[in-house]
């Protein structure tokens, strides 16, 4: 960057006590908050996370610096929580990334599973043959184990972990028995959300993670 374009020491120090105002701002409104999710603490966090932003931007131009903090921004937390105050139920959502990386080893495993199935050895010639299809040999891992499971031993079926999230969403009551069956992801809706838990490459190795809680909480 040119002389010409970095901020001047003057800038920098304005957005230093901009950053000062925000956690003013921040502090005032946890202390006077309505409420577990009052707008306003939702509102200053934001306008801290964009003023710390903007400082932290200025100082590494003008003088190559960082700070030694993190604020994640708005577009990194949850939406204010618009949920129902007492939850007579709730969903959990999960997803989790997985890369076939060693497709020998995912085949030559799932056909051991089908092999071994007792139902299908009393029945000789009904065994399942995986052959060369990944598509096959996903249906019987996951057929033949549960998700937690495979979790834990996916090296051992040549899996590679990709992104995990976890979601627990509150609802009014429980739908009826089939009824979300044929789209069971459509509704999910992040003002629901009570807390969710990620996991993710881009963290930093000591992190297990990012615990969200109606927006404003994060480990």
């Amino acid at each position: 960057m040119s002389d010409a374009a970095q901020p001047t020491a003057a800038e920098v120090r304005a957005a230093a006590e901009a950053v000062k105002a925000a956690l003013d701002r921040h502090l005032e409104a946890v202390e006077n908050r309505s409420g577990e999710d009052d707008p306003a603490v939702y509102e200053a966090f934001n306008a801290l996370a964009a003023a710390a932003e903007a400082y932290d931007e200025r100082l590494y131009d003008r003088y190559d610096e960082v700070t030694p903090f993190e604020i994640p921004g708005a577009d990194d937390s949850l939406p204010p929580y618009a949920g129902p105050e007492e939850p007579n139920a709730l969903s959990v959502l999960i997803r989790r990334d997985y890369a076939v990386v060693e497709p020998q080893r995912l085949l030559a495993q799932t056909q051991r599973i089908a092999d071994l199935d007792r139902g299908a050895q009393e029945r000789p010639g009904s065994a399942p043959v995986v052959g060369a299809s990944v598509h096959a040999a996903l249906g019987v891992l996951f057929g033949e184990y549960e998700p937690d499971e495979i979790a834990s031993r996916h090296k051992e079926f040549g899996l590679e972990e990709g992104d995990s999230t976890l979601w627990v969403s509150a609802a009014d009551e429980l739908p009826e028995p089939g009824e979300w069956l044929s789209m069971p992801f459509d509704q999910a809706d992040p003002q629901r959300v009570v807390c969710r838990f990620d996991v993710s490459s881009v963290f930093d190795e000591d992190d297990l993670g990012d615990f969200e809680e109606t927006g404003d909480l994060e480990e």
